[in-house]
């Protein structure tokens, strides 16, 4: 494999025989194989046991498991997109394919713009600028596809300032990038690959991360069509479509199904439906201090956070990183518990009954040999004063000037007695 492959292209699998997450994906890697064999591809589909061939794996910056990457050439490109057979495929034909796709006719751009979302375009020929969206479109192929066009295969309702020109086309509009306004080409097609309004889960924010932006969601329950619930996302949508020239640099607006992701992200339990920005860059996030009823509450609240006069909580200062360590520790053992007591119960009170055991043995011994020690300082003490009895008494009636007197009979009587002693 390491002599061959760079005369192909290889979507491979690095795995761990006892991981449970590579074998959850081992059904849907084989379908990616299947189809991409059976659709023509040229990108050859392959998985290796990453423990056994821990060198190749090493090469190649594997760190955990599993971790797919397609080589081309010279260049790995980590997947890091949701483990679904149409994403894993999706991406595979993406990063196989030419960096920069041509776009040689209107319909042909009308064909590509219904298929995707978000559609970044290099429009103009050889320049500085060109080398630069090439260069980008090397290092985030594996998030988004990069075309070029002429500016007469635009839609008629573009216009552009001057040429050459980067644009993204999506919701429903088109954005040209600004070197004096948007910095970076980089960091702007980095900003501005996602829509402006997303279903958010934890992967996408997580995706999020990235952008440096913070993120406005509407944490709502998709199942419940009361008022509030359909009232607090609408808000949101309003906010980023009408809004976008204001916030559209530093914000990310959405809505999440549910609170279970964000509670264990907040170590916190949000009532729904609820608001809430989050920084995902040092875990920061913002509540609002009074009730959102409409568009104008929301923005006042985002302009509080851009001003710095809401108040931010959480963070990842020390005192936060100790509540999530007992956090993590607390929801290990509910969860558990949860999906099996018998197996809490063995887990957990097996080491707390052997801690309990030695500890019991430790305190035990200690309390016999003070007791030993007790009794055998009480007998030598004894002892002693057995022994000293007869001088001491000797002592006290040279002390205080006591003598008996003795009849002859007695005297006699004491003196044998003396010489048995001795």
């Amino acid at each position: 494999f390491k002599e061959n492959r760079k005369d192909d292209i290889w979507l491979i699998d690095f795995y761990a025989p006892w991981c449970g997450h590579c074998k959850k994906l081992e059904p849907v890697w084989n379908e990616v194989g299947l189809e991409m064999k059976n659709m023509g591809s040229p990108v050859k589909v392959g998985k290796m046991d990453a423990t056994s061939f821990s060198s190749i794996a090493s090469e190649f910056g594997v760190r955990g498991y599993p971790t797919i990457k397609l080589l081309k050439g010279d260049l790995a490109y980590n997947y890091r997109g949701p483990r679904t057979k149409d994403d894993i495929i999706e991406f595979a034909n993406r990063v196989a394919g030419p960096l920069i796709r041509p776009l040689p006719s209107q319909h042909m751009f009308e064909h590509v713009q219904k298929r995707h979302r978000v559609l970044f375009v290099y429009v103009g020929g050889e320049s500085p600028l060109k080398e630069k969206y090439i260069e980008v479109a090397s290092e985030l192929i594996v998030y988004t596809y990069f075309f070029s066009a002429s500016e007469d295969v635009l839609p008629e309702y573009v216009t552009l300032p001057e040429l050459p020109a980067v644009m993204v086309f999506k919701d429903g509009t088109y954005f040209v990038y600004d070197e004096y306004e948007d910095g970076d080409l980089s960091s702007w097609i980095n900003r501005e690959r996602f829509q402006g309004y997303l279903n958010v889960d934890g992967f996408t924010l997580y995706e999020l991360g990235d952008t440096g932006k913070l993120v406005a969601i509407a944490v709502i329950d998709d199942k419940n069509s009361s008022v509030e619930h359909t009232r607090l996302k609408s808000i949101i949508q309003e906010v980023a479509r009408d809004y976008r020239d204001h916030f559209h640099r530093d914000f990310q607006f959405g809505h999440m199904d549910g609170n279970d992701y964000i509670n264990s992200l907040l170590m916190d339990d949000l009532t729904i439906p609820t608001i809430v920005v989050l920084n995902t860059s040092n875990q920061q996030y913002f509540l609002p201090d009074r009730h959102i009823e409409n568009t104008e509450d929301m923005v006042q609240f985002i302009n509080s956070i851009l001003d710095g006069t809401a108040k931010a909580q959480g963070g990842d200062g020390l005192l936060q990183r100790i509540k999530r360590i007992i956090y993590d520790a607390k929801s290990t053992v509910v969860s558990v518990f949860k999906s099996s007591p018998l197996l809490g119960c063995f887990v957990f009170g097996l080491p707390l009954g052997v801690i309990s055991i030695m500890c019991y043995g430790i305190c035990t011994a200690d309390t016999d040999g003070g007791v030993d020690e007790h009794e055998t300082a009480k007998k030598e003490n004894g002892d002693r004063e057995f022994t000293d009895e007869g001088s001491e008494e000797e002592q006290e009636e040279e002390k205080n000037g006591k003598y008996t007197e003795f009849s002859d009979g007695e005297l006699t009587q004491k003196d044998i007695m003396e010489k048995k002693k001795d």
